[in-house]
């Protein structure tokens, strides 16, 4: 959808004129790296999740300036034209690094860091953030309702509800990555391949004289994918009894009612008793409605019989925290081939940024493969080894932690070289799929809704030592 689209200027206006900055002060192609981080976990979780870097990717291969965005900028009339020129003909020619979709992340690591003519990789930055901040923030929701649903399918069902059809389509997609089963968002369905799915309107029900004409009509319509909507006037009195008469006159292979209204835990027992007494114990119970994480845990927990849920505003919104936080920060210049670590202080000690060209190891057990903490180290140092290795919060410092019987992985991966994009995206099934994997290898602790165990991202020996170095010589 977004090559569909030129996008280039979708970024914040100061982008452009500290381009024309750069440009007019004989500073655009100093080499510049800039790492995109975020500070807080969502909802005080114990973890997020990375997505939006094929729609990152996309971007970046349709980076360009059309005649109309160029005679736009003059028009201002605060542009050097020979700034103007430059960019009717831009082609970008960064190097980019990234962490794959789907994995688990945690505050202060790179997620993406760019490194390349500094006039390029500081215009990008809007629209990295844009997209990896909204994509992360819903595939992390979506994940928290999913864990809730304790192995029942969640489907997507907020589209209508969401902000905008950008939020939309990429909500659907990153809910996906997320572990929801599909998304009532056709058009993801077309461009991604997240499962289209969905059920019936009151308004189908409305349209005929009485609940049975409307659920058999429907039946024989879709024989193989009747769900039926039972709440448009009386779930147990009407809309279940005349489901159960259809189903039993036109036994449909699959069979499914879904109930968007009312007390959720009263309402699906009494239905599941109704439906197991006439038989259709195989018979599935759908619940939409308003629903979330906590929600969706309390019932389950009070015993209410359901199989899978549709969650939408909360959802497609993050409704109980709808921002994620992510920042671009510039983290050292490259001069004569020699790298200047660059940092940003500040009196809150996690705003104060990590210096360098930095890369990400994470530590896992060797006999579960459970995540045991992360370091974040310089881009020169090694992979650890050795029986021994200790972590520690670098805020904390007297907070550490030994790791032993462990194996190591780095996590970013190379996206672009030169300008030109060197990785291939996974396919979004595999995505989730490698989501859903790397999730079962965090501790449970880590899960917990409320107070989850604080995972360890340290700073290598090398890389702490610099960062306090370069604090101290700026008082």
């Amino acid at each position: 959808m977004i090559e569909k689209l030129n996008l280039t200027m979708l970024t914040d206006y100061y982008e452009i004129t500290m381009a024309n900055g750069y440009f007019t002060a004989d500073m655009s192609d100093e080499i510049a790296y800039f790492d995109m981080f975020f500070r807080k976990i969502p909802e005080d979780g114990g973890y997020a999740i990375m997505a939006g870097l094929d729609q990152v990717i996309e971007y970046l291969k349709n980076l360009k300036f059309s005649e109309e965005d160029i005679a736009y900028l003059r028009d201002k009339g605060v542009f050097n034209e020979a700034f103007l020129e430059y960019l009717a003909d831009f082609k970008f020619t960064c190097d980019v690094w990234a962490i794959p979709e789907g994995t688990p992340i945690f505050p202060g690591e790179p997620l993406i860091t760019v490194r390349g003519p500094v006039m390029q990789a500081q215009f990008i930055e809007t629209m990295i953030l844009l997209l990896v901040n909204h994509q992360s923030l819903i595939a992390t929701k979506a994940s928290r309702i999913v864990r809730a649903a304790q192995g029942r399918p969640v489907m997507e069902f907020g589209t209508r509800r969401s902000h905008g059809t950008a939020a939309a389509v990429y909500g659907a997609r990153a809910s996906y990555i997320g572990g929801c089963a599909g998304t009532a968002c056709t058009i993801a369905d077309e461009y991604f391949g997240t499962p289209a799915l969905g059920t019936m309107a009151h308004s189908w029900v409305q349209m005929f004289d009485n609940e049975y004409e409307a659920f058999k009509a429907y039946t024989e319509i879709y024989p193989t994918n009747a769900t039926l909507l039972v709440d448009t006037y009386n779930v147990l009195k009407s809309g279940i009894p005349a489901a159960i008469k259809v189903f039993k006159e036109l036994d449909p292979p699959v069979k499914g009612i879904r109930i968007d209204s009312g007390d959720i835990t009263y309402l699906t027992k009494k239905a599941r008793a109704m439906l197991d007494e006439a038989g259709l114990q195989e018979c599935k119970i759908v619940i939409s409605n308003s629903l979330d994480e906590h929600i969706i845990r309390e019932v389950i927990s009070e015993g209410a019989c359901i199989d899978s849920f549709g969650v939408g505003e909360k959802l497609i919104t993050s409704k109980s925290e709808p921002v994620f936080g992510g920042v671009y920060k510039l983290a050292a210049l490259e001069k004569n081939g020699e790298m200047i670590p660059k940092i940003k202080i500040s009196e809150n000690p996690e705003k104060i940024t990590n210096p360098g060209f930095k890369k990400i190891f994470r530590f896992f057990d060797k006999e579960t493969d459970h995540l045991l903490g992360d370091v974040i180290a310089l881009r020169d140092e090694e992979l650890p080894t050795g029986d021994e290795y200790e972590i520690f919060d670098p805020n904390h410092i007297w907070k550490k932690k030994q790791i032993t019987n462990f194996y190591v992985k780095e996590l970013q991966e190379q996206i672009f070289k030169g300008g030109e994009c060197v990785y291939e995206t996974p396919d979004i099934k595999d995505i989730r799929t490698y989501c859903m994997e790397q999730q079962n290898l965090m501790w449970d602790e880590m899960k917990r809704f409320e107070n989850p165990q604080t995972y360890y991202v340290d700073l290598s020996d090398k890389l702490w030592t610099l960062k306090h170095r370069m604090i101290d010589a700026a008082k």
